[in-house]
C-alpha cells in the first residue's frame, strides 16, 4: 500500500488506532450495534458513528437496521468484501468444515464421516472439493479465501505442520500437512492441535471470556488439553503443550499408543470405558454410552464418574502447575454434565493445594461440540489479519493474541 504514515501522537494516528479499536471489536464479536461498540471500544458514541460511516464507505463494514431493548439501532458487522475463511476439523470418525467470513460468522459448513485410521491423503482431498463446493455454493472462489486453518486430534509439531509423535493418528505420520493441503487449494493453510482450538474458540466465544489463566479439556475419544496464559492459548516450545491424555498416571499401566506406559488416555479413555462395557453392555458406541448415561443408566454413569476421577487427578497437577481460574470441559463426554465434572471437582479438591483448588471452577464449555471449529475461524482469522485502505491512510487490524512459537513469527 502507498499510503503516508501517520506521525505517532498526530490526530491522523489517533483515527487510525481508533478505526483499529473498532474493526477489532467487531472481529472479536463478529458484529455489535454502534452503542455496543461504543462501550466495548471506550470511544464515544460520536466518534464510533463517524468512524462507522468511513468503514461502511470503505467497504469494510456492513451496516444494518435492527432494533436493541425496542429501540432502532444500526448493527455493525464486516463486510464479505474483505474475503473468507474456512476452518476444518478432523476428528477420529468424522471431518467438520466450515466457511466463515471475516467477522467469523459461519456462511455455510458440511459434516462427513471418517473410516477407521483414515489417511491424510484422502481425507485432505475430501476436505479440499468440500471446500470447492462450499465456495461455489456462496458465489465465491477460491481467491476469496483470506487462511484455511485445519484441527487435528494429535500433538504438532508447529515448525512442519505435521503431527510430531508417530502412532497418534495412524495414516497422518509425517505428512507435512499445511504444505499438501495448500497445494490442493492453492490458499495459505496452518494446522493446529484441536484441543488448542477449542481453547482458542472457548476464549473468543464462550467459558473463557474474561479469564487470563485458564485450561479447556477435551474429552473425547481422546482427551487432550488446551492452555491459555495470560489471555493466550499457549502451544508450547514446539506447538505440543497440553497433552493431558500422555500424562503418566500408572507406571505399571497398560501400553499407549503413544509408546509410553499407563498414560491417562489407557485409564479413561473412550475406548477403556467401552471395553470396561462390554461384558455388561455389550458392543457399544461412545454415543450410545454417554446416551445412556444420561438416560441414567447406572453401568455407563459408573465408568464416566471413573473417568472423572482419573481426568481430576490429573487436571489438579495442571492446577498446582498453572493455577488456573477455570476449568472449562469440551468435547462429546461434556454432554454428561455432572455425572463426569462432579467427580473431577472432588479429585481436584483433594488432591491440588487448597489454595489452588478453593480459586479455580470447573466448568462446561459454552460452545458444545462448535467450540474446534469456532476455535479454527477465530485462528485464521487471526493469521490472515485484515488489511484495508480507508481514505488515504492504511488501516492494519490487529489480530488477538494467540501464542505462537518462534518458528512461526
Amino acid at each position: 500500500m502507498n499510503a503516508k504514515q501517520a506521525t505517532p501522537g498526530s490526530q491522523s494516528s489517533l483515527r487510525e488506532s481508533n478505526r483499529a479499536r473498532i474493526v477489532e471489536a467487531i472481529k472479536h464479536y463478529g458484529g455489535l450495534t454502534q452503542v455496543e461498540l461504543a462501550g466495548a471500544t471506550g470511544l464515544s458514541p460520536a466518534t464510533v458513528s463517524n468512524i462507522v460511516k468511513e468503514l461502511a464507505v470503505a467497504g469494510i463494514v456492513h451496516t444494518t437496521p435492527s432494533t436493541r431493548s425496542g429501540r432502532r439501532a444500526q448493527h455493525v458487522t464486516l463486510a464479505r468484501t474483505l474475503g473468507l475463511v474456512v476452518g476444518v476439523q478432523v476428528a477420529l470418525r468424522h471431518m467438520r468444515v466450515a466457511l466463515a467470513d471475516a467477522s467469523g460468522t459461519i456462511v455455510t459448513e458440511h459434516r462427513l464421516p471418517l473410516g477407521n485410521d483414515h489417511r491424510a491423503d484422502a481425507g485432505l482431498d475430501r476436505a479440499a472439493l468440500l471446500i470447492a463446493d462450499m465456495l461455489e455454493s456462496v458465489d465465491a472462489m477460491s481467491s476469496d479465501v483470506l487462511a484455511v486453518t485445519i484441527g487435528l486430534p494429535a500433538p504438532i509439531d508447529a515448525r512442519r505442520a505435521t503431527v510430531s509423535t508417530p502412532g497418534i493418528l495412524r495414516g497422518w505420520d509425517n505428512v507435512p500437512v499445511a504444505e499438501v493441503m495448500r497445494k490442493r487449494v492453492g490458499r495459505p493453510v496452518y494446522v493446529e492441535n484441536e484441543s488448542n482450538l477449542g481453547a482458542l474458540g472457548e476464549l473468543r466465544y464462550g467459558a473463557a471470556q474474561g479469564c487470563q489463566q485458564a485450561v479447556y479439556v477435551r474429552v473425547s475419544q481422546r482427551i487432550g488439553a488446551g492452555i491459555i496464559i495470560d489471555g493466550r492459548v499457549y502451544t508450547g516450545a514446539q506447538g505440543t503443550a497440553g497433552e493431558i491424555g500422555h500424562t503418566t498416571t500408572d507406571d505399571d499401566g497398560p501400553i499407549c499408543r503413544c509408546g509410553n506406559r499407563g498414560c491417562l488416555e489407557t485409564q479413561a479413555g473412550a475406548h477403556v470405558l467401552l471395553e470396561s462395557l462390554r461384558g455388561s453392555h455389550g458392543v457399544l458406541t461412545m454415543r450410545d454410552m454417554i446416551n445412556l448415561a444420561i438416560e441414567g443408566d447406572p453401568g455407563c454413569q459408573r465408568v464416566i464418574a471413573d473417568a472423572g476421577h482419573h481426568i481430576g487427578a490429573a487436571v489438579a497437577n495442571l492446577c498446582n502447575l498453572l493455577n488456573p481460574t477455570r476449568i472449562i470441559v469440551g468435547g462429546e463426554f461434556a454432554r454428561t454434565g455432572d455425572i463426569l465434572l462432579d467427580p473431577m471437582r472432588d479429585t481436584v479438591e483433594r488432591s491440588a493445594l487448597a489454595s489452588v483448588a478453593e480459586s479455580t471452577e470447573i466448568v462446561t464449555g459454552t460452545l458444545g461440540d462448535d467450540a474446534e471449529i469456532r476455535g479454527a475461524i477465530a485462528h485464521a482469522i487471526d493469521k490472515a489479519g485484515i488489511h484495508a485502505d480507508v481514505g488515504a491512510t492504511a488501516l492494519e487490524v490487529p489480530t488477538f493474541s494467540y501464542e505462537t512459537t518462534k518458528a512461526d513469527r
